[in-house]
């Protein structure tokens, strides 16, 4: 396996986008990975080749970036009664958690992301996970995804690496990530190119696109207003 490789589980949304540039500035071989798994909000996996494409002609990334891969998980939507694979409003659950968490979500991504690193011969697996700014997921915990990597490599025998370069970050904190990464032009790239709205709202905001109030609009709509004022 390339030491230098990575595979970018790339939805085309903005944590990922930054990830996504975060692992072209540190690897020699990058391949991204989406999945089709039934979400309302389709949409975003059209913006994935926009945003390629802008990583390559503004960032000059295009001699690293390497295949895309689709992967059509709808059997995933289609056991998951959330509002992210249903068409139901956006609420909390008694639970705690609100209805946009779909079950088993980020472990089986890592999981098949792991299996096609497998065959590709890449080492390292990066996702845009986050404990800080995020709706209390579990699976998008650090504790979590260090388990799997274990769990992972001992299922595989191999010595895969799973990097969360957004874990620590709020959504501000990834908008100056991705300043410093590619600088104005990468940010306007993602702010105008990805999307976030759980809804598949593409109606133009100071911030991105969508439609404002689900929390993916409400979360990337703070954070820009506090990395601008920074």
């Amino acid at each position: 396996m390339r030491d230098d490789s990575a595979l970018v589980l790339f939805s085309g949304g903005q944590d990922s986008a930054t990830c996504l540039a975060w692992a072209l500035d540190r690897f020699g071989h990058v391949e991204t990975l989406g999945f089709d798994y039934g979400q309302r909000h389709v949409i975003e996996l059209q913006t994935r080749q926009a945003m390629r494409d802008a990583l390559c002609r503004d960032a000059g990334w295009a001699a690293k970036l390497g295949e895309d891969h689709v992967l059509d998980l709808r059997a995933l939507g289609g056991i998951s009664d959330t509002s992210l694979t249903r068409d139901v409003a956006i609420e909390m659950e008694t639970g705690g958690l609100p209805n946009t968490f779909v079950p088993g979500r980020n472990l089986i991504f890592l999981t098949f992301a792991a299996a096609l690193s497998y065959r590709r011969g890449i080492k390292n697996i990066v996702t845009g996970v986050c404990e800080t700014d995020y709706s209390g997921y579990p699976d998008c915990r650090d504790d979590t995804i260090k388990a799997l990597q274990v769990a992972i490599n001992l299922g595989m025998e191999r010595r895969f690496v799973l990097h969360t370069p957004l874990m620590w970050r709020d959504k501000a904190a990834t908008w100056e990530l991705a300043e410093q990464l590619g600088g104005p032009t990468l940010v306007e790239a993602i702010r105008t190119v990805t999307h976030s709205c759980y809804l598949g709202d593409r109606t133009p905001h100071e911030w991105g696109a969508g439609c404002g109030t689900c929390p993916a609009c409400e979360l990337r709509a703070a954070g820009w207003r506090k990395y601008r004022c920074n």
